[in-house]
Order: C-alpha cells, then structure tokens, then sequence
C-alpha cells in the first residue's frame, strides 16, 4: 500500500515545512512507512489567478521552488479562480510563477485549476506543468465527476467532498479513474450547504481586487472558525483508519489536505494525525517547535 498526501500552504508555511521534510526525510522511522507527500499546493498573496482562499503567502517564490526541488517533492500552484477573463492571462506576477516552476527541477511540478480559459492559455504557453481540476467546481453530482475523470486534460480530480463515501459508484470506477481521485479528506463545511459555489466565487472576485462584500456563511458553528474535532464529526470525513481500510483496498491512493487559510499549528495537526505513528507524535511535536522554556499562557 503507498499512500500520496496532498498537503497545503506551499508559500504559506514554508518554514514550517522546511523544518518537517528535513525530519520526514531524517526520522522517516516517526511516521507510517505506507505513506508519502505527493505534492505541496498554494499561492502567494495578491494572486490574480488564485482561488479557493485568499492567499497570504509571503515567502519569495524562488525559495519555495528550491525547497520542493532539494526533495524532489511536487509544487503545485492554485489557480483556482472560476471568474478569469481573455484580459487576465497576461498577469505578470502568475506568468512568471508558471515560468519558474515549470523549469525547477526534475519532479513535475502542476496547477490546480478551475477555469478552462486559463487552463488551454497555460497548455500552450507551460506545457510542461500538469493539472488537477479543483473541488472549487463543486462537483456534486457523480455523472458529472466521472466525466472530469475522464478529461485526457486532468492528471487529478478532486471531487467535493460529498462524493467522499458514495462507495457503489467509486469501487466499480475503473483503475485509471480511481489513481486519479484525489479526495478531500477533512474539510468543515456542513455537508448540507448549497452556497459553497457562491462563497469560492466571492474569493475569486476579492483576487481579481473586485470590491465586493465577504461571503458570511450562515451554518451552525460558523462563527467558530475550522475546528479539526468538528471536521472529524463531518459525514465527508475520511480518516487514517477510513483510508487504510477503505480507499487503499479499493484502489484509491491520493488524498488531500485543506488547510492554507489556517495557521501552522493546526497544519501541523493533520501532519501529525494523517503522517505520524501515534508514539512518536510528541516527538515531532518537540522537534518542530516544543520549548522547555515556552509559555502559551
């Protein structure tokens, strides 16, 4: 069984992750030996062709290219934004990260994507960069996603999150549909919401710079932010066990982690959680920033 883990905030948490490939790499005796990192995706702030969250990434492109190339770790960027126009492609700033990651190393490096206009202009223009349609196209219905599934264009699809346990359907996709799922696996969204397109759309507008009003989400304990004990409650969940005794068995080996809109302490939670053997969490834990001097309170 080999695991892929799709983790998040590739400009966002560079420092965190400088500090947990070195030990992934060092002290791979601390973590499950059936999984592996198959990519690490994000934007940098004031990002036009971003979605999905606003980024806030500040580290120098330059150095998170480096960093995924010293260990031959896929970067994948997230152009996510469903709302581009012809007018769009020419960004500057994009171009350039498409040009720097398309050239950065051995391991390929990829766009999660949500626009077709964008995707055919960086086909033509970075040929060498790959794609994975985005779950920001909110694809709920299972016809529709097998149809994504069979684009020669995606080398992933990540469905949303509420296709996460339709077993009938996902055990009889064939193998090459299901090495190309990539599931959501701990997102917090209450599995009833019907404004989930509305809310990536309003992200899309505030990276264009549109000057538009925040989407307030109306769910039950919204005000309360991402809590990783209310995403485990979510009947999309899908856990260390699920995978393991599940998803592998059928066939299904990548798998993804939201979380570049958090903070590092909580991204180094579901490291922890989906990565770490229970015995040696505390010592990852101490590893990465664990203090005998440290006071949180």
């Amino acid at each position: 069984m080999r695991i892929y883990y799709h983790l998040p905030g590739l400009f966002e948490f560079y420092e965190l992750y400088r500090i947990f490939l070195k030990l992934f790499r060092e002290h791979r005796e601390y973590f499950y030996d059936w999984c592996d990192i198959g990519s690490i995706y994000g934007a940098p702030d004031d990002c036009l062709w971003g979605g999905g969250r606003v980024g806030y990434g500040d580290e120098k492109p330059e150095n998170v290219a480096a960093l995924m190339k010293e260990y031959n770790i896929s970067a994948r960027l997230t152009f996510s934004n469903s709302l581009l126009r012809e007018d769009h492609l020419s960004d500057k700033k994009c171009n350039l990260l498409c040009e720097l990651f398309e050239n950065s190393g051995e391991t390929e490096n990829g766009v999660i994507i949500c626009s077709d206009i964008l995707m055919e202009y960086i086909k033509e223009k970075y040929p060498e960069l790959y794609f994975v349609s985005s779950t920001t196209k909110v694809l709920t219905d299972f016809d529709e996603f097998e149809k994504e599934l069979n684009r020669e264009d995606f080398r992933f699809v990540v469905p949303d999150f509420r296709l996460n346990k339709k077993y009938d359907r996902l055990q009889v996709l064939n193998e090459i549909q299901k090495h190309k799922v990539e599931f959501l696996c701990n997102e917090c969204c209450p599995y009833g919401c019907t404004e989930r397109k509305k809310c990536y759309e309003n992200v899309s507008r505030k990276n264009l710079g549109e000057d538009c009003e925040d989407h307030i989400c109306k769910s039950p304990g919204a005000q309360n932010g991402y809590r990783f004990s209310e995403a485990m409650k979510n009947p999309g969940f899908i856990g260390v066990d699920d995978i393991k005794n599940i998803y592998a068995p059928m066939g299904f080996d990548n798998f993804k982690i939201e979380g570049r809109s958090l903070g590092s302490a909580m991204v180094l939670e579901f490291l922890l959680y989906y990565m770490t053997k229970p015995e040696y969490v505390l010592s990852v834990r101490e590893e990465i920033y664990l203090d005998s001097m440290l006071d949180l309170f």
